[in-house]
């Protein structure tokens, strides 16, 4: 299933990279993508993992950019 999140206030393109990768390596995440320009994450994730993925790409998130928000569309 597919999970769409924007990361609000995100415009550090190394950091975004980071993100990426970081939250690629969750469990039952086979594919995860930020893009810096709309301040997306789209992530391809197992149903039965996507119970509680949002909190720990927010955990994620702010160890990476700790001002970044974590918004779910």
């Amino acid at each position: 299933m597919k999970k769409t999140y924007f990361l609000e206030d995100l415009d550090c393109a190394h950091c975004a990279g980071l993100i990426e990768e970081k939250v690629g390596k969750l469990p039952g995440v086979s594919e995860s993508r930020v893009t810096l320009l709309t301040q997306k994450l789209i992530v391809e994730v197992e149903e039965s993992k996507a119970t509680g993925l949002l909190k720990e790409i927010k955990k994620i998130v702010k160890k990476v950019e700790p001002d970044v928000e974590v918004l779910e569309k």
